[in-house]
């Protein structure tokens, strides 16, 4: 798949594989190509921590052929041996990988079907400036260091014309969805957890749901964050949404997403007078339950304040408060960083000890 968000095919039902974050895992300090990837460029692209600094990295690499040539001779056996181990693992009959070079870089041999999304050249420069903070001078070089999106869509089994709405471009996703893979191969499950006579229920939001998340977080957040339905249909691109029932109302959920095998909870709201223990607990367990079929190393909590002063609740399910720089994973530290809400605590759990790419 190249250029979809991988994460609409997980609300589908695939197993999703993010090659570009593995390249970057390839290269952490003390990952297995890290030596290697100094001995080629020289220390002059570390930063004061002793990490690549990505950004340098990328400037070059995106300017000069060569260079690419010689990184992605370091990282590409790297990351195909990652992706080895992450297949053998799923338990999803659909695997996706993504990748901003799937064509060029060879992963076009491990796939039965490849995606690919069309969008004008301007459209592309603008999605990058804004999502990636880009200058336009290095969104137009990222592009350029690609295939022409014309010789993308001659070697595509599905394209998807990603130029209208969110709305339109899930109708076009699920549709090519239903044209490649088995008929009885179902999503992630609707209701989640069947409760008992006055006990929660918990349900995965779907995109027909985003009115009523929309509301939700509206109303307890107090106005703060004003959504309408279209932005959590934005929003569905990349993060998933538990929702929380009492007697068939909703009355509380949790956003969250995956990225470089890390859950990430941003969204925790829920209404007064519940019992906050067991609706946090509800929400959290149901959370990590899914992460772990996306074979999740760790889980991010960013609570607000009332929830973080819960001290005895995140203890009960195994979370410590921590800082992005504690965390002693680049993966780890990098998400907590990019996620973390000004003046938010951070709570953590770590959810599986095999990690691929682990430093040596």
């Amino acid at each position: 798949i190249d250029g979809i968000r991988a994460e609409m095919l997980e609300h589908l039902g695939a197993y999703t594989i993010d090659a570009d974050a593995l390249s970057h895992r390839a290269i952490a300090k003390g990952a297995p190509g890290y030596q290697p990837l100094l001995q080629a460029f020289g220390t002059w692209m570390l930063d004061d921590s002793g990490e690549v600094d990505r950004a340098k990295l990328g400037d070059l690499a995106f300017r000069d052929p060569a260079a690419m040539a010689r990184l992605e001779a370091i990282i590409h056996p790297l990351v195909r041996q990652a992706m080895d181990v992450l297949v053998n693992r799923a338990r999803q009959k659909v695997i996706v990988i993504e990748a901003i070079k799937l064509l060029e870089g060879g992963l076009k041999e491990y796939c039965d079907s490849i995606w690919v999304t069309y969008a004008p050249t301007v459209v592309q420069i603008e999605r990058l400036m804004r999502k990636r903070g880009l200058t336009r001078e290095q969104a137009q070089a990222r592009i350029s260091a690609q295939e022409s999106q014309d010789e993308k869509v001659a070697a595509a089994n599905v394209v998807i014309r990603n130029i209208g709405s969110y709305d339109d471009l899930w109708n076009k996703v699920s549709a090519a969805w239903k044209e490649v893979t088995p008929a009885e191969e179902a999503g992630p499950s609707t209701v989640v957890r069947k409760p008992a006579t006055g006990e929660f229920a918990v349900s995965r939001g779907k995109p027909r749901d985003s009115s009523a998340i929309a509301q939700l977080i509206t109303r307890l957040s107090g106005g703060r964050r004003k959504l309408a339905a279209e932005d959590i249909m934005e929003s569905f691109g990349d993060k998933a949404y538990m929702l929380l029932q009492l007697g068939g109302k909703l009355v509380g959920l949790a956003g969250w997403q995956v990225e470089n095998l890390v859950v990430r909870t941003s969204d925790l709201y829920l209404e007064d007078g519940l019992d906050v223990g067991k609706a946090v607990e509800t929400l959290v367990t149901e959370v990590e339950r899914a992460s772990a079929d996306l074979q999740c190393e760790a889980s991010l909590l960013f609570p607000p304040a009332g929830l973080a002063a819960q001290e005895a609740i995140w203890a009960r399910l195994g979370y410590v408060r921590r800082t992005p720089e504690a965390l002693g994973v680049q993966a780890w530290e990098d998400a907590a960083s990019e996620s973390m809400p000004k003046d938010s605590p951070l709570f953590f759990k770590q959810l599986r000890q095999d990690r691929v790419l682990r430093p040596i």
